[in-house]
């Protein structure tokens, strides 16, 4: 059952958008006071961070303008996230509790608005999934990139795209079963669980680099790659002097060394 009106949805949506916006915008701008930027450093980190992922969002819709630029609350609202972040100064400690929180707030907000514009756009349930992630991490990569930093949701943390993933499917879900209030709610939530237990135990996806399959067939098959791979076998000290030595002869099958080149 739906507790809001078509009106009443929309107007929540609306507002979780601009809560989103202000939220993150002010994530950029502690991003901007960390790297030391002075005050028109801090307003493009927050436009950049607060209004990235809603304005990609728009343009892979092609639902009429991006909203930002439709409605005069968009960029004021940025602006005044950053420079809050400018002018108000908390400690360490401080800013790493409420970068968590809000981080965890926006990625529920964006999830639900990008997964409801999606819908009001006319298009099925994939597209939403993927408009809600989009929504929800792309301020925050497009800030990164800018910044010249791998951006975040690539892994290396925490999680942080699949937890909008998580809270676009719940969206997604409860919309189909007709309960979009509670699905609004529970996508809320659900990331703010799921981001704090990652940031307080750690949690995260597997890399591609120590990530092993753990059944029994694959340690068979791993313990039979370590058998019959060839020894390493180390060069003696005399061939490496050798293979160092100033003045030899280049030619064919001659080793090059810095050495040399100098």
């Amino acid at each position: 059952m739906n507790l809001l009106s078509v009106d009443g949805l929309a107007a929540v949506t609306n507002v979780l958008d601009l809560a989103g916006v202000f939220a993150s915008a002010l994530l950029g701008g502690a991003v901007a006071r960390a790297m030391d930027f002075d005050l028109f450093g801090f307003l493009v980190v927050g436009f950049v961070s607060g209004l990235g992922g809603g304005m990609l969002r728009d343009v892979l819709l092609q639902n009429g303008p991006p909203v930002a630029l439709t409605d005069p609350l968009y960029v004021p609202v940025a602006v005044a996230g950053a420079l809050i972040a400018f002018f108000v100064s908390f400690s360490e400690r401080g800013w790493d509790r409420l970068f968590t929180f809000l981080d965890a707030a926006v990625i529920g907000f964006w999830a639900v608005v990008g997964v409801q514009r999606t819908f009001d756009a006319g298009l099925e349930w994939p597209a939403a999934v993927i408009m809600g992630t989009i929504t929800a991490v792309g301020g925050g990569v497009g800030r990164d990139l800018l910044l010249r930093r791998v951006p975040a949701v690539f892994g290396g943390n925490a999680l942080y795209a699949s937890v909008a993933v998580a809270a676009s499917v719940v969206m997604v879900v409860a919309s189909a079963l007709g309960s979009p209030t509670i699905g609004i709610v529970a996508a809320v939530v659900l990331s703010l669980l799921l981001r704090w237990g990652a940031v307080r135990w750690g949690w995260g996806l597997p890399n591609g680099r120590d990530w092993q399959p753990q059944s029994t067939l694959a340690s068979l098959l791993r313990r039979g790659r370590r058998r019959g791979r060839p020894r390493n076998r180390a060069l003696r000290p005399g061939a490496v002097r050798l293979l160092r030595r100033p003045g030899r002869r280049q030619g064919a099958g001659s080793v090059h060394t810095d050495d040399e080149e100098r």
